[in-house]
């Protein structure tokens, strides 16, 4: 009888140093909630986040309009159709493509030859690519006129406000594609949502310059890769959750986690499972979506 009482003394003190150390890790375990797709689409602004790997792909969708930023990497675009089809989606009324790397336009194509589309953002900075040839072709195909972003855009859908901030520069030294990135700054009521695309040191800057205010959402840059000035953003905008679209542990920086954690930031990782945010104006709700 001691022996089965120690074994089991034993098996929930490991138990509970698992616990720790996942903590520890700044990782959120998947919660229990469960949200379909109605219920996510009658919400006053939902986002969700897909499981892309380490690439972005994001839905915001309102009652009445939906917009898509980036499309993951090449054959991803299929698993974007299938997501608005279950949702009922038919029209995007924006396509924001943050920069032309190709784990954000890889799966455009398929999205512009499969779904009608209002207004197709883009960034100024064009890179020689399959992807980006694709691209291109199913633009023409559409006959869709990409609007390349050279000033501040803002657009209004269901008391969603939804602002595109370009580069300030035409090309940079280093980094030209990720630091071309177009930020999207989504606000509803008291709540702001920031996503940062791709940017660099010298891109977040520039956004940093224009003297931010806090956000409720911040989609981590670049992966949450390693990244000088990440500090000085938490610092600025003060997020209370923190997603980052990744596909293995080696994606995320140590120092970004722990930056995210000392600021109070609750970590969410696509590469748990897709996240969804719920957003009413006045409360924000984040929780991976197991639907």
């Amino acid at each position: 009888m001691q022996k089965k009482t120690g074994k089991r003394l034993c098996a929930l003190l490991l138990a509970a140093a698992l616990l720790v150390v996942l903590c520890g890790c700044g990782e959120i375990a998947p919660r229990p909630e469960q949200e379909t797709s109605a219920e996510l689409s009658s919400a006053p602004l939902s986002v969700y986040f897909f499981d892309a790997g380490k690439a972005d792909a994001i839905l915001l969708s309102t009652p009445d309009a939906a917009v898509l930023i980036d499309c993951g990497e090449k054959g991803f675009g299929g698993t974007i159709t299938d997501e608005l089809a279950a949702r009922g989606i038919e029209k995007l009324d924006l396509l924001i493509i943050t920069h032309f790397d190709r784990d954000h336009v890889g799966g455009a194509a398929k999205v512009i030859g499969s779904v009608e589309i209002g207004k197709v953002l883009q960034s100024n900075c064009p890179k020689d690519s399959r992807e980006y040839r694709k691209y291109n072709r199913a633009l023409d195909k559409a006959a869709i006129e990409p609007l390349t972003v050279r000033e501040t855009l803002s657009f209004e859908f269901d008391g969603v406000a939804i602002t595109v901030d370009p580069p300030r520069e035409e090309t940079y030294e280093e980094n030209a594609s990720n630091n071309s990135s177009l930020i999207v700054t989504v606000t509803l009521g008291s709540q702001t949502l920031l996503f940062l695309g791709d940017a660099e040191s010298a891109r977040i800057a520039e956004y940093l310059a224009d003297a931010p205010v806090d956000c409720t959402l911040l989609k981590v840059p670049h992966h949450g890769g390693k990244e000088p000035m990440t500090e000085a953003l938490l610092r600025a905008v003060k997020p209370a959750y923190a997603v980052i679209t990744c596909s293995d542990a080696e994606h995320e920086s140590a120092s970004t986690t722990a930056a995210l954690r000392s600021c109070g930031a609750e970590i969410f990782l696509t590469r748990l499972g897709p996240v969804s945010v719920r957003c009413d104006g006045e409360t924000i709700e984040v929780f991976y979506d197991r639907s």
